[in-house]
């Protein structure tokens, strides 16, 4: 699990429970916290130590089969770069990270040809080597258009995160089904960071319904000149329900602003409104809350 923050750290302590031989690399003070008392899942059906090597260097990942790689979108040509040397013939990588570019960019930095992963779960970090569940742990896995995996390597994929409850579902269409949690980063994470605001209460706001409805609707129109096929869904019905499942979740982007750090802004909606310059689709609301976000996350670095 390279970048074993709350996402990383949660995917690989259910594969560690159900006996995989896991290690997760991450940050000292989490990997210290690890090593003293386990790492403690605080989940709706668990709450328990779950034994599981740690390192804070990326060598540890010498010799495994699988990598999931969870580092922020920020992050993405560094950690690649990182890992390259250590990562065996014939690894998987499977990028689990928000956006829908970064097998691109960790192909043109490194030459890996990581899997694209559309991950649907709501975690966050109650401490040091402490992560707690809120709802969903789901995979959507596939080749996107320019790869040929067989389908018999993603259902072996696919079984090994099965037996560790993680739900895994294969897609004929994965870059549509990047996009369509693409719609759902664009329109929550930017919104709940400005407004310090969980998913329930933005949808609740007739205001903020609006605008999350016309967020929807550029990425939909960009994907559209893109040439992206989205799933057959209603895409600002799709966003809505999101916080049917999570109404107490607050967005990473909100978290990194909390904690002064730097968002993944420039990969969401940022991206959307690079691209859409690009295809020569307006997307004024998208480009705005970048702006709006990329503020606030300058203040706060400031002040922290």
């Amino acid at each position: 699990m390279l970048g074993a923050g709350a996402v990383g750290s949660f995917f690989g302590g259910l594969l560690a429970r159900a006996g995989a031989p896991v290690t997760l690399i991450g940050r000292q003070q989490h990997v210290e916290a690890i090593k003293r008392n386990g790492l403690i899942i605080e989940g709706a059906n668990f709450q328990e130590p779950i034994r599981v090597a740690a390192s804070t260097e990326v060598r540890a990942a010498a010799g495994a089969g699988i990598v999931l790689f969870c580092v922020k979108t920020l992050d993405t040509e560094t950690a690649a770069k990182a890992l390259a040397p250590h990562l065996e013939p014939g690894a998987l990588v499977l990028s689990c990270q928000n956006g829908v570019d970064n097998c691109e960019r960790i192909r043109k930095a490194t030459g890996i040809e990581a899997i694209a992963t559309a991950v649907y779960v709501a975690v966050g970090m109650s401490g040091p080597g402490r992560v707690k569940h809120f709802g969903r742990s789901e995979f959507v896995i596939g080749n996107l258009p320019e790869q040929q995996r067989s389908r018999a390597e993603l259902e072996r994929l696919a079984q090994v995160l099965k037996r560790a409850t993680i739900g895994c579902t294969i897609s004929d269409n994965l870059e549509g089904e990047l996009w369509a949690k693409f719609i759902l980063n664009c329109a929550y994470n930017a919104i709940s960071a400005l407004g310090r605001s969980n998913y329930g209460t933005m949808v609740a706001h007739p205001l903020v319904r609006e605008t999350m409805r016309q967020v929807a609707e550029e990425v939909v129109a960009v994907a559209s000149a893109a040439g992206v096929r989205l799933p057959p869904i209603d895409p600002v019905e799709f966003t809505f329900r999101l916080a049917d499942s999570m109404p107490g979740q607050m967005s990473s982007t909100a978290l990194d602003i909390a904690r002064g750090r730097l968002t993944e802004i420039d990969s969401l909606n940022g991206y959307l409104a690079r691209r859409g310059r690009e295809l020569g689709v307006a997307t004024p609301v998208n480009q705005t809350l970048h702006a709006l976000v990329k503020l606030r996350e300058q203040n706060a670095a400031a002040c922290s």
